[in-house]
């Protein structure tokens, strides 16, 4: 049953989770495997949040289940079949395979039904709560906490129908998503951010700090003291026909060979295949103050004809629709092509003069390209001598300009071990928990790796629902029964 259902005004569950991403589900389906009769809300119209548009990777090292499977914590099979497709018959038969069904899909059904990365994550932990009664409510956004000394016990929902009241028993997790889309928030806390509008985030709109503003209401305190307050990731902006602005993610292209980034000075500032939240960071310190910070990654007509380059696609697919749009800048010489970036001519020509007669040998002594396993890894391995380096060479060259980004934030409510929410004092809030984005970054603002905001985020929501179930009851119960609809 869903809110917008309901008549009464007021109902009451065990647990009620504020956001249906991978953290607020996890708490759920935890809470409900051990007998609690759960509430999630969701502000959005549909469930997911951030998780459903990410890749779905999980940072759990060394866990039994990817070893097993023989995966790391990187992109699967599938995503290895796209990059290829041009270079292999069977990447290419593959891939083929995967955008005939899709397109059949949106032809008879109007959405895709193919569930990979983190919509498949979230479908199953959807299905898994629904088979144990979690009650799911869509566009019903928690307003405000209800508060009784001190403790919360629930929150008022708004719904298509008016305001409801859901008393929750056990206790109230907040797992709404982190406020990467609230550009007040974004100005205050994130460096060279001066009106909040200068950063781009993947995540929807509605991870809007909601969560956060609910946790402060009760007395939980935003915890800021950490490395960084945002999970940075490079990206560019592509201007669609329909004035809608979309974010691409740079996460696949930077370690291939034949690419660099550089300053508006032409200089290169970082190990190009370096991780996203290093690139990010590299640019951000790099760029003087007082300007804008961007980079432009540069490529020559060999590369963007074999790898995928920002949103333009590799031969065969035609390169005129990115340059028309702008997204793609083109030179016929590397001085056209900085004079139409707005790059100083004379430092790109150096640069990568420099660059070139190093990437031959497949050395990159500035930056060290190419040393490790991660950067061979993101590389490409039929290059050789060094799979993330090769000259640019072959005219036209192109670029495109690249921002900061990010996949969600790192600052957060403090909480204990127990996901539960601490107050000034450093005691926690009675009834409430945090978890996900919500919850302050348990590495403090590191990024070791990809996953990083899924894997505390599932691990701790799994906590949040044990801790709330009180889980030593329920050890050595049997099969749980089916929740009652409200």
């Amino acid at each position: 049953m869903t809110a917008q259902d309901s008549r009464a005004r007021q109902t009451e569950c065990d647990l009620l989770v504020v956001g249906s991403g991978a953290g607020g589900l996890s708490a759920a389906t935890t809470a409900a495997w051990h007998g609690l009769r759960v509430v999630v809300v969701e502000k959005d119209r549909v469930c997911g949040g951030a998780t459903a548009w990410s890749g779905g990777w999980a940072w759990v090292p060394l866990n039994p289940l990817a070893q097993a499977d023989g995966l790391g914590i990187m992109a699967g099979p599938d995503l290895q079949a796209f990059l290829h497709a041009t270079r292999s018959p069977k990447a290419f038969a593959h891939a083929s395979w995967r955008i005939g069904w899709h397109v059949f899909d949106l032809a008879t059904r109007r959405q895709g039904m193919q569930l990979v990365n983190g919509p498949a994550l979230i479908a199953r932990l959807l299905k898994s709560a629904d088979d144990l009664g979690v009650e799911l409510w869509v566009s019903s956004p928690a307003k405000r906490l209800l508060i009784d000394d001190g403790a919360v016990q629930g929150a008022v929902v708004e719904t298509s129908g008016g305001e409801v009241t859901i008393r929750a028993r056990c206790g109230t997790v907040l797992a709404a998503g982190g406020f990467p889309g609230d550009v007040g928030r974004r100005r205050e806390l994130f460096p060279r951010t001066p009106t909040g509008q200068e950063h781009w985030t993947l995540a929807p709109a509605s991870c809007s700090g909601d969560g956060i503003s609910l946790g402060q209401s009760a007395g939980g305190q935003l915890e800021t003291r950490l490395a960084s307050p945002v999970a940075w990731c490079p990206v560019s902006l592509v201007s669609y026909r329909s004035g809608r602005v979309g974010v691409y993610p740079h996460i696949v292209d930077r370690g291939k060979p034949g690419l660099i980034a550089v300053l508006a000075d032409g200089r290169r500032f970082v190990n190009e295949a370096d991780g996203y939240y290093d690139f990010v960071s590299a640019m951000v310190r790099a760029v003087p103050e007082g300007q804008e910070v961007a980079s432009w990654l540069i490529c020559d007509h060999a590369f963007q004809r074999r790898y995928p380059f920002g949103m333009s696609k590799p031969f065969p697919v035609p390169v005129w629709p990115y340059l028309r749009s702008g997204y793609l800048k083109r030179g016929r010489t590397l001085d056209e092509l900085a004079r139409t970036c707005g790059i100083d001519p004379t430092g790109l020509k150096r640069t990568i003069g420099q660059f070139n007669r190093h990437a031959r040998n497949g050395e990159d002594p500035e930056f060290g390209r190419g040393s490790t396993p991660f950067n061979r890894g993101s590389g490409d391995p039929d290059h050789q001598p060094n799979p993330s380096l090769a000259p640019i060479a072959k005219p036209p060259f192109y670029a495109i300009k690249v921002l900061p980004g990010s996949f969600g934030t790192f600052a957060g409510l403090r909480t204990d071990a127990r996901a539960r929410v601490l107050n000034a004092a450093g005691d926690p809030v009675p009834g409430l928990y945090a978890v996900g984005c919500d919850q302050a970054s348990v590495m403090g603002g590191h990024y070791p790796s990809g996953g990083i905001n899924i894997g505390p985020a599932l691990t701790f929501g799994y906590i949040a629902g044990r801790d709330c179930a009180g889980a030593a009851e329920y050890e050595n119960r049997g099969p749980v029964p089916q929740n009652d609809g409200v």
